[in-house]
């Protein structure tokens, strides 16, 4: 993290810029909520902004390895917050997708309900979702293994 911090008053979450030289990309450490499968793990990101934000959502992913149902593959996060638009199959209303007035706290507080409640009705990984189905030992297991690696 760079010297720019922003000291946040939840301490399970801080970012900042990656660099002085660009605003548009922001680094953040998010540490799993209390109650939670990820509770204790320590897991870090980048947040993308476009250069017409806040009108657009910004881009945002995990740089460590997530096993969630609404994280891709790729790290990138599938959560209703940064979906534009009106949704057309009518699944998120209005109310739940980006709005010019969601900021970094607002983004960072959505990401934490996530880890804390997954939504398995949309997931952005389906193998996952499937598994927690299927053997939630094994989905429970996945995930504790995930938030001991993230101590090292």
């Amino acid at each position: 993290m760079t010297e720019i911090t922003k000291h946040t008053k939840n301490p399970n979450y801080f970012y900042s810029l990656v660099s002085k030289n660009n605003i548009f990309e922001w680094e953040f450490c998010i540490i799993g909520p209390p109650d939670s499968l990820y509770e204790h793990g320590i897991f870090k990101g980048v947040i993308l902004f476009p250069d017409n934000y806040p009108i657009r959502p910004p881009k945002v992913k995990f740089l460590c390895n997530m096993y969630h149902p609404n994280i891709y593959l790729n790290g990138e996060l599938c959560i209703s917050i940064l979906h534009e638009g009106v949704d057309q199959f009518g699944y998120e209303s209005k109310a739940e997708r980006w709005n010019p007035s969601h900021g970094v706290d607002s983004i960072m507080l959505s990401i934490l309900t996530l880890l804390s409640e997954p939504n398995f009705e949309s997931p952005a990984n389906v193998e996952i979702a499937k598994l927690f189905r299927e053997n939630n030992e094994l989905y429970k297991k996945k995930i504790y293994d995930l938030v001991l690696k993230t101590h090292y």
